[in-house]
């Protein structure tokens, strides 16, 4: 029998891919290099967007 996954959107701004590594340019003294790991603050590094509460638009008199 399928199993039913719930459909979680995906991310607008990041499109899903929510972490990045981005490398400074120095060496650490092992050798390797010095990386800053920036993840999506829309989504908060999950890759998935949150449903947005409803609006409230005012109506009527």
């Amino acid at each position: 029998m399928p199993q039913h996954h719930p459909n979680t959107p995906v991310c607008r701004d990041c499109d899903g891919f929510a972490t990045a590594t981005v490398t400074t340019g120095g060496r650490n003294r092992d050798g390797s290099r010095t990386t800053l790991r920036i993840t999506c603050q829309a989504c908060h590094g999950t890759g998935h967007a949150l449903p947005r509460p409803a609006l409230l638009v005012p109506a009527g008199r």
